[in-house]
């Protein structure tokens, strides 16, 4: 709901706008946050944002005040839509980009019981609470919940907070039952490369890719600069990738688009796709993929087979 609690903005620069005087980031991982605000006037409208009938880019610097979105039961708490299900385009999964007040939370935040969720921590801390199971997490914190197990989520901090918030319909399948409640931090997991890239390329897995019961995956993709993706990728599964940190260039399709923290890119099934990063630093990015099920041949049968 919206009230006097409801967050309005943050410090968040953007390209061509003064940037505000921060605390030193102290090293490791960076997590881009939000923008918010209203955008400068006068301004320039260039950027990047852009959506063809195969990958859409929604930068960083449209997601302002104006498009935010609201839920009946929430406090504290707003967020942008940077997917939904679309007809012929990316069908299986929305993500959103909230952001919670001091003392903001729901005590149901899911009213579907068909409906698993993947969380991720930005900015902030904030209690998830899991079938009756509290969890504290943190910055690069990562928790999965299995469709029809009752949660909550509350902002912990002084101040605002921040995560990602992917949901998808749990596709049932002969054999397995569904996935068991996760909760951890990227910092605790070993980062899997790539073979033959010597650590240029890597994964962060919060789920095992041989536990056939998730038909999800989101994961931590980092590339080292000069790493990339040196083929055009095309295949079935349609992705969501977050910018987290750092700078790229990324092939989608036949267009080579620049992006970087805080950038959204959102591909259908079979947009090729390719990337190369530049540096100086690391190019990391928040993905969701969908996996492990059979395609569907009619419509409104996600993963049945039919």
């Amino acid at each position: 709901m919206i009230d006097d609690t409801t967050p309005t903005g943050n410090i968040a620069p953007i390209p061509g706008e003064a940037a505000p005087a921060l605390a030193p980031v102290p090293p490791g991982p960076s997590y881009a946050g939000l923008v918010a605000g209203p955008p400068p006037l006068p301004g320039l409208t260039t950027d990047t944002a852009v959506l063809t009938d195969a990958y859409a880019v929604i930068p960083r610097s449209v997601m302002r005040d104006i498009v935010t979105s609201f839920l009946p039961g929430w406090t504290g708490m707003r967020m942008w839509i940077i997917a939904r299900p679309l007809s012929g385009f990316a069908e299986t999964f929305s993500q959103y980009i909230v952001e919670l007040a001091e003392g903001g939370g729901c005590d149901a935040p899911e009213d579907d019981p068909e409906i698993q969720s993947a969380i991720f921590v930005t900015g902030g801390e904030m209690d998830i609470t899991i079938d009756g199971t509290t969890h504290r997490m943190t910055p690069g914190g990562f928790a999965y919940v299995p469709p029809g197990i009752a949660w909550a989520v509350h902002n912990a901090t002084a101040g605002n907070c921040g995560f990602h918030w992917i949901r998808k319909r749990w596709q049932p399948a002969a054999g397995v039952d569904r996935p068991d409640p996760i909760v951890t931090n990227e910092a605790d997991i070993a980062p899997s490369p790539m073979p033959d890239t010597e650590g240029a390329w890597a994964t962060t897995r919060f789920v095992d890719p041989a536990d056939l019961r998730h038909d999800m995956h989101v994961t931590v993709v980092t590339f080292q600069p000069g790493g990339s993706i040196p083929f055009a990728e095309t295949h079935v599964m349609e992705h969501g990738l977050f910018v987290l940190e750092g700078k790229a260039v990324y092939r989608l399709n036949r267009d080579w688009v620049e992006v970087g923290p805080g950038d959204f890119m959102w591909l259908r099934a079979f947009c090729p796709q390719a990337c190369y990063a530049g540096g100086p630093g690391q190019f990391r990015y928040l993905l969701y993929k969908d996996v492990n099920r059979h395609a569907p041949l009619w419509h409104g049968t996600h993963g049945t087979g039919r």
